[in-house]
């Protein structure tokens, strides 16, 4: 594992591109409701990235030929992730794809400016939703908090993956086991590899300057899941809902710095 540490100018730049990605939700914010597309959500996201000079980080990214026993994978065609309900992650954004009141949302935004990236993800209620998905939404975005304040210099990466797993669990939810977060700087996915569960006091020794997602997926039923036939849609081995928070931040010598925001 190969840990590139960042300079402060380069957490600068990646704090530019994390808050382009912050600006794009905001726009995105008003049109996430009943009778709109995961296709409309995405030309509104394409818009906006590329008028502020940036480009799309996922539109065409993955792509491999296959080989060896590994069925090939289509280039991502959105500039958003829409993942709707019981899709995890990597939901492919379509015109057909009509969001209907007491759906859920996840949307899951990447940009490119100045050759660094940004890297975030928002859930969302889609006009009255039940009890359940509420209190999944609610779970899932303080778990994420409560695994940053664990993202500083001295602590593990175990101590994060703990602090989301105790609290998702205690509250009768899972905690996605197959999706990590992840390093972000020039590429998009750099070491280390940040799990959502473990225990704490193992793993990775945090240091300042590293950059980093925290992004648990957590879900209402198993915490397992099964990718569809088109290569990228992860959904949910039951069916039930999931939903997803993301940040991308930069370990100090206090507090972390959440680097995706406004």
């Amino acid at each position: 594992m190969a840990v590139l540490l960042k300079s402060r100018k380069e957490i600068d730049m990646l704090r530019d591109a994390g808050r382009l990605v912050a600006q794009t939700f905001e726009v995105l914010r008003p049109y996430v409701k009943p009778g709109v597309s995961t296709g409309e959500l995405d030309k509104i996201a394409e818009d906006y990235i590329r008028s502020k000079d940036a480009i799309p980080a996922y539109v065409g990214y993955g792509a491999h030929p296959g080989g060896h026993g590994r069925p090939a994978t289509p280039p991502f065609p959105g500039t958003i992730c829409a993942s709707v309900n019981e899709v995890v992650c990597h939901g492919i954004p379509s015109d057909k794809r009509i969001l209907q009141d007491g759906d859920i949302i996840g949307v899951d935004i990447g940009v490119i400016l100045k050759g660094w990236y940004g890297d975030s993800c928002m859930s969302y209620p889609v006009g009255n939703i039940d009890d359940e998905s509420q209190s999944l939404l609610d779970v899932a975005k303080h778990a994420m908090d409560l695994g940053i304040e664990q993202a500083r210099h001295g602590n593990r990466l175990g101590d994060i993956g703990n602090a989301i797993q105790s609290y998702t669990e205690a509250h009768g939810f899972s905690v996605v086991r197959d999706l990590v977060g992840h390093g972000v700087g020039r590429s998009l996915h750099e070491d280390p590899n940040v799990l959502h569960f473990g225990h704490p006091h193992t793993g990775l020794r945090i240091q300042r300057n590293m950059v980093f997602t925290i992004e648990p997926m957590i879900n209402v039923g198993t915490y397992e899941v099964k990718t569809l036939p088109d290569r990228w849609t992860v959904v949910t081995a039951d069916g039930k809902r999931t939903a997803q928070y993301e940040h991308t931040l930069a370990v100090t010598d206090g507090e972390p710095e959440i680097l995706s925001a406004l």
